[in-house]
């Protein structure tokens, strides 16, 4: 007898073949069955006749781990589909970090991941990964980052990583993939990360590659003068190209200053592609990102961690003379910044930054000091969407063309805290997957899916997962190819797709019938 039976549906199965009338059959939390199985016996049946049945999603960028202890139900990524998401992402997270190294780059990761418990176990990678398995709706996947590890080892300093700092730095990796982690993450601006140079990352990627891990990088935008080529992407092809280690870039895309020009955002990549360099990418479908603006501080004013920083905050002189940096030097533009977490300010959600200005006559980098201080660096923020719909237009079907490599795969980089998160929290995998797919067409359903599941899971050795397979683990997406779409959006993004009623993890109903059900069968993979 089975556990469950999938009947009436379409598999679509990962692989990028074509699609076939079939039912799935589930037992022991894996798929052992593919066919007519009308006459078999289940526990449960469930009918999916009109749907098709995927492998559930996989992301491969989030930002879920201090959401998933808060909320181990996870609804805003379940009922997208996604049944694993990875952690880790862009140089930050909780692991390894001793209990005071902990507390300290919580602080200053709490505009980004809230405030998950602060008496957490993280003090190896391991013991990281034991606090979301079997206790958070979806499976998790880690990779090591580098402001971490770099936190550990030296402290949140500005020193060259030399002697016994460097060895130090490459045991904790090298314990990180031992005990699971598939790579190592770099951030654009993320501190303690960006002090990192890039003849360092070489040395710690070749660790990395003698152990068959991945380099995923967020392409560096801070003290670029440390940086082979300037940062961005030249600097992460050197890092590959000396160490041999393989390369994925983080939701790399054309943005709207670069809409339609997608040869020019690639060609590095492509020439280095060209060249033997193993890399690969993954992309969200949206025009604008969201972030954290402590991260916009200059590098000096982060030596010393939060205490540090808030210290200078609070002296009117260092105050006046970060605004004046974020005003006059800084090179992202602070009157697209909306804020969506603010947990002193919570009124202030959803307002932009010129809108702040305006009732206080502040300059914009004076109110972002100011605010910062106020909610003692606990400030989350989005990118205004472009106001031309033609441009937005052209991004999306930019994204579609890039997603139509092989090269590509999806990600939502999920960022849930606040009353007004980015809607691609909620919507990212169902507008690509819905949306985008029907208004473009530059994809089949069957290679949409295989972006979405088998090419993660290949690319970061996920075993037993990423398509429906006997013997494979039974994560299962039930959609409607039809009907599925997003529903998030900038001014109303706490929105669940439509479309998706069915989500099983590890053979186990997570979504039943469009709800949660409030199982808690997530493993930390791989």
């Amino acid at each position: 007898m089975f556990d469950i039976v999938i009947s009436g549906g379409t598999v679509v199965d990962g692989s990028g073949g074509p699609s076939s009338p079939a039912d799935v059959g589930i037992r022991n939390g894996r798929i052992d069955a593919i066919g007519d199985l009308s006459l078999s016996e289940a526990r449960r049946v469930i009918d999916a006749r009109g749907h098709a049945v995927s492998p559930g999603f996989i992301d491969t960028h989030t930002h879920s781990e201090g959401a998933l202890l808060l909320d181990p139900q996870h609804a805003n990524g379940l009922r997208q589909g996604i049944t694993t998401e990875f952690l880790g992402i862009d140089g930050m997270s909780y692991a390894p970090l001793s209990p005071d190294n902990y507390r300290t780059y919580r602080r200053w990761l709490s505009g980004l991941l809230e405030f998950p418990p602060e008496d957490l176990d993280v003090s190896s990678v391991a013991a990281f990964r034991s606090n979301y398995d079997r206790k958070v709706s979806v499976n998790t996947v880690y990779l090591v980052p580098n402001g971490t590890v770099r936190l550990e080892a030296v402290g949140f300093r500005d020193v060259p990583l030399i002697g016994e700092s460097m060895e130090r730095y490459k045991r904790l990796v090298i314990e990180g993939l031992e005990q699971g982690a598939v790579g190592f993450t770099t951030g654009s601006s993320y501190y303690p990360g960006p002090w990192t140079s890039t003849a360092e990352l070489v040395e710690i990627c070749k660790t990395v590659h003698e152990r068959g891990g991945v380099y995923m990088t967020e392409p560096r935008r801070a003290n670029p003068e440390r940086a082979h080529g300037g940062g961005g992407v030249p600097e992460a092809l050197e890092v590959a190209r000396r160490s041999g280690v393989s390369l994925h870039f983080a939701h790399y895309r054309t943005a709207p200053e670069t809409a339609g020009r997608i040869n020019d955002v690639m060609s590095d990549i492509d020439r280095a592609k060209a060249e033997g360099a193993d890399i690969t990418l993954d992309i969200y479908p949206y025009p604008a990102g969201s972030s954290i603006p402590v991260a916009y501080l200059p590098s000096y004013a982060q030596e010393g961690g939060p205490d540090e920083l808030l210290r200078r905050l609070g002296d009117p002189a260092e105050r006046k003379k970060m605004a004046d940096y974020l005003d006059n030097e800084y090179d992202r533009p602070l009157d697209e910044v909306v804020f969506c977490y603010l947990p002193r300010n919570s009124r202030l959600e959803g307002m932009s930054l010129p809108d702040v200005v305006r009732e206080t006559g502040e300059s914009l980098g004076e109110a972002l000091c100011r605010i910062l201080l106020e909610e003692e660096l606990a400030v989350g923020y989005l990118g205004a969407p472009p106001a031309s719909t033609a441009l937005w237009r052209q991004v999306s079907r930019d994204c579609m063309e890039l997603l139509s490599r092989p090269d590509y795969m999806v990600c939502s980089d999920i960022t849930p805290a606040g009353s007004m998160p980015h809607p691609r929290s909620y919507g990212a995998f169902p507008r690509f997957l819905g949306r985008l797919r029907r208004e473009f067409g530059m994809l089949t359903l069957e290679q949409m899916i295989q972006r979405m599941t088998d090419n993660p899971a290949r690319r970061f050795g996920l075993t037993g997962r990423g398509r429906i397979e006997k013997g494979y683990y039974a994560d299962v997406v039930v959609f409607d190819p039809e009907r599925v779409v997003d529903t998030a959006t900038y001014d109303n993004p706490r929105q669940f797709p439509i479309g998706i009623p069915y989500v099983l993890v590890n053979g186990e109903v997570a979504v039943d019938n469009d709800h949660c059900t409030g199982v808690l069968a997530g493993r930390a993979i791989p």
